[in-house]
């Protein structure tokens, strides 16, 4: 029997999605943070001379919440077919700051930048400067290298003191090794070296002036702390007999500490201390009211060159006088135009979409720029944030990959704010920022001794309210890099 080998072919219709290279250099752009941005715009400029830098305005504009006043700066977003349109497009319009920051203080001249230091050898520096004997100032030195990235100091101390007998033959009292912690805490940033947030705001408020209000602060944290992050202000008025106003004016007075010292060091992934340059400014105003900046002072105001376009208008009046080589160089004028438009559009398009990308991410995380309490996060994915834009879901991944935003508590990664969320036993959803919480510090406090396991971890969240499964609680305490059960004795 033979068998025959048969071939068909088919037609049928398929739908690709392509980018045109106007939308792919788009694409690139919105993906730089801003220091490669800087670089980027400056290589353009080099490299097509019908490309210039604007007038010294600055390029940046400022947005607020519940009261944006937002222009379309972007006169002509379609591409330039005609040479004759480059007659009116000769001048790319300039984007000036609002009132508002030209009254403020620079605020790109306060972030806590990295000159070399890292975040042990900062700390170690003003270590070295104390009375201390040798023995101190071994104990000194191992505590800041057991300082996490918030500037606190999670490890118990007796731990501490068992790890200096066992691997460093320190043999010391538990009062000396507070006391070295004591003086650690001296040290700037005011909160640095805090066992706890509670410790952490009291040590900067006995920093700051004294005044009434102070006082009355230091006691309620003091004495109430737990009425007072439960915000249960009757109990607070009652106990320390005071009114509506001064509780108001003791909520503002924490509300100007900072829970994580450790970053007005530089500190934001780690302590390897890179120099980081927020894409966005954040600030809240004593109202109360979010407002944000683009960080565009290394990128200067684009325009077309003015020689470029008037070779275009000469053009225009001349052209049937003119040679076959003249018209063939203004196809190269005429292309290099092109492209300094469409490098000029996409930079407009790369502003506006971080613009409300960002304004979107504020929008969803109010409580947590207004308050700076990670527990404040809600969730929020990636898809809540493309439809409040109406941009797709990876052009918010590219933006929030890459970028960075400084805020009143520190400078956090975009993507420090998105975060799943977690229903609990009575139905009421919460970030999962909430769970990782209360399981670093319920291993935070445990006996190192017999640490829990998995399974006892997950008893006492269920205890709390957060009922997650084992394997849930596994993936969190990985996630948080926590070793497991016989790895923390």
């Amino acid at each position: 029997m033979t068998q025959e080998n048969r071939q068909t072919q088919s037609q049928g219709q398929s739908q690709v999605q392509t980018l045109s290279p106007q939308q792919m250099l788009a694409v690139k752009l919105i993906e730089l943070p801003i220091v490669e941005m800087e670089q980027r715009v400056r290589d353009e400029i080099l490299d097509n001379p019908a490309l210039e830098e604007g007038d010294n305005d600055d390029n940046n504009q400022l947005d607020e919440i519940g009261d944006t006043d937002k222009t379309d700066d972007n006169d002509s977003s379609e591409e330039l077919d005609d040479l004759a349109d480059y007659l009116t497009e000769d001048d790319i319009p300039e984007y000036k700051l609002e009132q508002y920051l030209a009254k403020q203080e620079d605020p790109i001249s306060n972030i806590p930048y990295s000159e070399g230091d890292s975040f042990v050898e900062v700390l170690t520096a003003q270590l070295h400067e104390q009375p201390l004997d040798d023995v101190q100032m071994q104990m000194g030195e191992y505590l800041i290298g057991m300082l996490d990235d918030d500037g606190l100091l999670r490890k118990p101390l007796n731990a501490i003191q068992e790890d200096l007998d066992i691997y460093a033959n320190i043999h010391i009292e538990l009062p000396d090794l507070e006391d070295t912690l004591r003086v650690i805490q001296s040290f700037d940033p005011p909160g640095i070296g805090a066992r706890n947030l509670q410790e952490c705001l009291l040590l900067q408020l006995e920093r700051k002036t004294e005044t009434p209000i102070r006082e009355l602060t230091i006691k309620a944290l003091t004495k109430y702390y737990s009425d007072f992050v439960n915000k249960h202000w009757d109990k607070i008025k009652a106990r320390l007999k005071i009114d509506d106003t001064q509780v108001q004016l003791l909520v503002e007075e924490v509300k100007h500490l900072t829970p994580k010292p450790g970053i007005a060091l530089g500190e934001v992934l780690g302590k390897t201390m890179q120099q980081i340059v927020p894409d966005f400014i954040i600030d809240v105003l004593p109202s109360g009211k979010i407002v944000f900046s683009l960080n565009s002072r290394g990128v200067p105001p684009l325009r077309m060159s003015r020689s470029y376009t008037q070779m275009i208008e000469e053009h225009v009046r001349n052209a049937k006088n003119e040679s076959k080589e003249a018209k063939e160089s203004m196809l190269f004028v005429k292309r290099k135009l092109d492209s300094a438009q469409g490098f000029i559009n996409a930079v407009n398009q790369r502003r506006d979409t971080l613009r409300s990308t960002m304004q979107a991410i504020i929008d969803l995380q109010t409580p947590f720029f207004q308050e700076g309490d990670e527990s404040l996060l809600n969730p929020m994915i990636l898809k809540d944030v493309a439809e409040i834009t109406g941009q797709d879901i990876s052009t918010i991944s590219r933006v929030s990959n890459s970028k960075y935003c400084q805020t009143p508590y520190g400078i956090f990664p975009l993507k420090y704010f998105f975060n799943d969320s977690y229903t609990n036993s009575s139905g009421e959803e919460h970030s999962v920022v909430v769970v990782k919480n209360a399981l670093q510090e319920i291993v935070n406090g445990e006996d190192h001794k017999r640490p829990y396991s998995d399974e006892r971890l997950a008893e006492m969240l269920k205890e709390r309210g957060l009922p997650i499964a084992r394997r849930t609680v596994a993936k969190y305490r990985q996630q948080l890099n926590i070793p497991v059960a016989r790895l923390r004795k």
